[in-house]
């Protein structure tokens, strides 16, 4: 097959949604190597994380004007270089497709992460949120097939698109290879003398915004003696952060870290006591497999997809129940059996989520499409 990918996050994006393209590529590249991989990117950019197979081939725009209005290629006259490259499907990997493509003979999918825009519409701009919704409201309804990232996802989907559920199939998401290696007891030493590393420590990890719900994670551990290390990039909701913090006089429990690699954090993931995701909406939780692919055990959100993610050893809480999030985090530490039965137990689960099972069902479902 010649399977055409929207490529613009792939090499633009460097975190969530580019993370998802990068993989999914490398992935299928690697366990099918007899398709071809065309990358439509509207502007040209190196990108690290994709491999340099043969079988992947990096598409920019041929005509002059679209290089000059790369922005607008993707909506549309994108579609005269996928019919010459005589591609059979054409994936949108973040909720779009271009227009006009459904009047062509070429198979469309549509992978779609999350409705966060609609359900909290109030965490996005009038403008954002009216663009979003314009561009997936597209997408769902004209596309051949959908991919829900989750059942959370699938269910959002029928209710806020109205869509047929038999258009929609759920494929989770994997994670970086990195997180699913052990790494060196001297590079773990490394990693903790560079950051200044307590043994013990509570992680988290995203980006710091409000959504995170990272405050209720801070008040959590106000009273415990123990040291939360963020992982993420910060916005302005780290004003509010740092204000509690120094109001709190919690400088010395609370630190925040930024331009950490890929092997580092997977090395910090691995150090952590316990990985704390009280975040209030996700469309899937990729930092949460990471972190069981870590050995790490994991408190998230209770409902939602944090299930479909965290299994059933971990432990789940009401995102705003700072008494409650504060007690579990407490029982972990407190007790090396259920830590290990949790590490244990979410390595297991969390098999499912390995390469070579997320690309037999990719092309299983191309094949069927």
């Amino acid at each position: 097959m010649n399977i055409g990918f929207d490529a613009k996050r792939i090499y633009h994006n460097t975190t969530g949604l580019g993370n998802y393209g990068r993989d999914l590529v490398k992935i299928l590249s690697t366990f099918f190597p007899n398709n071809l991989y065309f990358l439509y990117n509207p502007l040209s950019k190196k990108v690290d994380r994709l491999p340099q197979n043969e079988n992947i081939k990096e598409k920019l725009p041929k005509r002059k004007i679209w290089k000059v209005l790369s922005f607008l290629w993707r909506q549309g006259p994108i579609i005269n270089q996928l019919i010459e490259d005589k591609i059979d499907i054409f994936h949108g990997l973040s909720g779009e497709i271009p227009k006009g493509i459904e009047k062509t003979s070429i198979k469309t999918v549509v992978t779609i992460h999350d409705l966060i825009f609609i359900r909290y519409p109030k965490l996005y701009s009038y403008f954002d949120r009216i663009i979003y919704i314009r561009k997936v409201k597209f997408a769902a309804k004209n596309s051949s097939k959908i991919i829900a990232i989750s059942e959370q996802t699938k269910s959002d989907i029928i209710d806020f698109l109205k869509i047929d559920s038999s258009k929609i199939e759920v494929i989770y998401q994997g994670c970086h290879e990195t997180f699913k290696v052990e790494k060196s007891k001297e590079f773990r030493e490394f990693v903790k003398e560079k950051y200044n590393l307590p043994d013990q420590f509570i992680l988290n990890v995203g980006a710091i915004n409000e959504r995170k719900n990272i405050l209720t994670l801070i008040k959590s551990i106000e009273n415990i003696e123990t040291t939360l290390i963020i992982v993420g990039v910060k916005t302005s909701y780290f004003k509010i952060l740092n204000n509690y913090i120094n109001e709190n006089n919690l400088q010395k429990k609370v630190f925040f870290l930024e331009n950490v690699t890929m092997d580092e954090l997977s090395a910090i993931y691995q150090m952590a006591t316990i990985f704390v995701y009280p975040s209030i909406f996700e469309g899937f939780g990729i930092p949460i497999i990471e972190a069981l692919f870590s050995k790490t055990p994991v408190i998230t959100t209770k409902g939602g997809c944090f299930e479909e993610a965290g299994g059933p050893h971990s432990f789940y809480v009401n995102p705003k129940d700072i008494s409650k999030l504060s007690e579990k985090i407490k029982t972990i530490l407190d007790n090396k059996d259920l830590r290990n039965l949790m590490i244990d137990s979410g390595f297991q689960f969390v098999q499912q989520f390995n390469d070579d099972v997320i690309a037999k069902k990719y092309i299983q479902f191309y094949l069927d499409l």
